[in-house]
């Protein structure tokens, strides 16, 4: 069974559809890009795959443990003001991804073990004692993807991961979660940048209130949608 699976889902705010008419399937190890112009629908629709609103029509099916309520979900919203300046060390950020798991009022050392290999793993282990206010966007960034590693391990949804990143911090960004990928983990991916898709994106999800197109990569580069948007100021 797939790790997602949206029939004919509309999503909105209070009786207003924003996004409707998805259906698709998420697979384990699938990279999935989510493409569209501001107000298209994007960061609405990874709130219903969150479960943070539900659908107005259709139903969002989840399988293999993946649940909004129960966990397996590691998410990594959009950037704020609030977030870069959030006054807690390195360690601490990264462990608050363990409260989903953790079942008392302490973390288990099993969460401290499971947080100590996740900075290890992405490379941010010897700043653990660091403030997070004070680190670059990109280890900012790094941080936050490793809280969500923490809350889970089988699929990460990202919410315009590298907004507001230099050049440099965002190739390391893409490059680390294309090891994920790489490694198992299946990644939902809202973007702008079209010019990634050709080397992480396994299939895309174009939307502009409603899908116009889904399908693998190659089928989409190849697509009268993705010329149309080459030359667009909007990505």
């Amino acid at each position: 069974m797939a790790l997602i699976k949206c029939e004919n889902v509309s999503l909105g705010y209070e009786g207003e559809v924003v996004v409707k008419n998805v259906t698709l399937s998420v697979e384990r190890g699938d990279y999935m890009f989510v493409i569209g112009e501001n107000g298209g629908g994007k960061s609405t629709l990874i709130k219903g795959l969150l479960g943070l609103i539900r659908p107005v029509t259709g139903k969002i099916e989840y399988g293999d443990g993946i649940s909004p309520h129960c966990g397996g979900i590691g998410y990594l919203p959009q950037r704020t003001d609030v977030q870069r300046d959030f006054p807690a060390s390195v360690r601490e950020v990264v462990m608050s991804g363990c409260v989903a798991r953790s079942r008392g009022l302490f973390y288990s050392r099993a969460d401290r073990e499971r947080a100590h290999e996740t900075m290890r793993r992405l490379g941010i282990h010897g700043i653990e004692r660091r403030s997070y206010r004070e680190l670059s966007g990109g280890q900012q960034q790094r941080v936050l993807l490793a809280r969500a590693l923490c809350a889970a391990d089988k699929l990460l949804l990202l919410d315009e991961p590298v907004t507001g990143l230099d050049p440099f911090a965002t190739a390391e960004l893409y490059e680390t979660v294309g090891e994920l990928n790489r490694e198992g983990i299946t990644v939902i991916m809202v973007s702008h940048d079209i010019g990634a898709l050709s080397a992480e994106a396994k299939t895309v999800l174009h939307i502009k209130t409603e899908p116009v197109f889904y399908g693998s990569r190659d089928d989409y580069m190849q697509s009268d949608v993705y010329k149309g948007i080459r030359g667009s100021k909007n990505f």
